[in-house]
């Protein structure tokens, strides 16, 4: 229902005499409505109460679409008819968004707004978004999460992952499983002017990369491109998709731990995000990106293998800190190491040789030990697991040495002399 403020602009504006079609995408209003508003002059229309859906399918759902949405606002319309069809219900989808356009109005009229569309394979979008999450594992403890998201310009195929960071290292990273994903690289790629990607401008006003990114970008051979600032509607492709894994995805839904937050992503993903009509393209985004793809530039052959070299103490008890994280080196190591870190691996050099590899750990204060590195340890292998190796938090796990070893401690300092 138009107000009688607006009823008056939109006399205004036609007395000025700008047309139909600018008034509409100035007021947000359909161009008929607009047409029927001036054609009425100053008398206000007058509607009967809003339809609610039909009660013949749709009545013996509504208690529990009103208990969803109070429960959780945001829910989407194509989430809560999925999960009255789970129920039994054989409606329509559009009963389901008109019920909840009248117990959830909108918030006023959206401005008008120009889509950007680009060809296949030349554009991605790239983003981070913050989620608060209560894993089953550690309940009444509530986590801070980042979700990546990648989505092709051109098919709207969304490629993401949860983290529990979104450094440096864990972006470099997210590219580099969406590259393998995808199966290829776009040409160019859009950020948001997050500090791990753009560092500033220079005196010229030019956009400064992130060097790393920029190795990145020329291993891959894609261009990185920074959005305006406060024009976060040029990377609205991306911006979209998450409020629409929250809402269609995230919300009303529980998680054992990251793993299974990510496994559960992956299958809605695959079963609903990418195999659905898209609203704008109005094409199903699997069979577009099917399309798209072949657009693509090819992977490089050779691994990305950019390096931050550290240099790092080995404590006491035979483990070296990064990023937050515990790794261990085998025993007899020196006190002083080198460490490679790279985007998806952590490689320890002794005097110029490796002697440990690891796989980067996601969070903080979490080991990863081989027990290999442990002289006198009996290493039990079995068909498919990997030789030895734990994982998990500081302070749960002990360290097995051999006894020959406190043996030696014990005698040095027997003659007084440091271990």
């Amino acid at each position: 229902m138009v107000r009688l403020g607006e009823l008056m602009m939109i006399l205004e504006l036609h007395r000025q005499g700008l047309s139909i079609t600018a008034i509409a995408r100035r007021t947000g209003r359909d161009p008929k409505t607009v047409r029927k508003y001036i054609d009425r002059g100053v008398e206000a229309p007058v509607y009967g109460p809003r339809s609610v859906g039909r009660p013949s399918k749709l009545a013996s759902y509504m208690d529990f679409i009103r208990e969803r949405v109070t429960a959780f606002p945001d829910l989407s319309a194509a989430r809560l008819t999925r999960e009255i069809r789970e129920l039994g219900y054989v409606g329509a989808y559009t009963a389901v968004k008109r019920y909840l356009a009248a117990i959830r109005p909108e918030n006023g009229p959206k401005p008008y707004e120009v889509r950007f569309e680009t060809p296949a394979g030349v554009q991605a979008q790239v983003d981070f978004a913050r989620f608060v999450v209560n894993f089953t594992d550690d309940p009444g403890t509530s986590r801070i999460v980042w979700l990546f998201s990648l989505v092709l310009g051109h098919s709207r195929f969304i490629f993401a992952r949860y983290v529990l960071h979104q450094d440096l290292q864990t972006l470099l990273r997210c590219h580099m499983q969406a590259f393998a994903a995808l199966g290829g690289v776009p040409i160019e790629i859009l950020y948001d002017r997050m500090k791990t990607a753009v560092t500033g401008e220079d005196d010229q006003g030019h956009i400064v990369y992130n060097r790393s990114l920029l190795a990145l970008a020329q291993h891959y051979r894609f261009q990185p491109r920074a959005c305006r600032p406060y024009r976060a509607k040029t990377k609205g492709k991306v911006e979209r998709p998450f409020s629409y894994i929250r809402q269609d995805f995230f919300l009303g839904r529980s998680f054992c731990n990251l793993d299974d937050l990510n496994a559960q992503l992956i299958d809605w993903l695959d079963t609903v995000a990418n195999v659905r009509v898209h609203g704008t393209t109005q094409r199903v985004v699997a069979e577009a990106f099917n399309a798209e793809q072949p657009e693509l530039q090819t992977l490089p052959e050779h691994r990305f293998d950019a390096v931050l070299k550290l240099e790092r103490r080995v404590s006491h008890d035979g483990f070296v800190a990064v990023g937050g994280n515990y790794y261990s080196v085998p025993d007899r190591t020196r006190r002083v190491v080198e460490v490679q870190q790279l985007p998806d691996l952590i490689r320890i050099l002794d005097l110029g040789n490796v002697v440990a590899e690891h796989p980067v750990l996601e969070g903080r204060k979490q080991y990863r030990i081989d027990r290999s590195h442990r002289t006198g340890v009996v290493v039990k292998r079995r068909t498919g697991v990997a030789a030895g190796i734990s994982i998990g938090r500081i302070g749960d796990h002990v360290p097995m040495r051999s006894l020959a070893i406190y043996q030696a401690i014990g005698a040095q300092l027997a003659i007084g002399e440091q271990p």
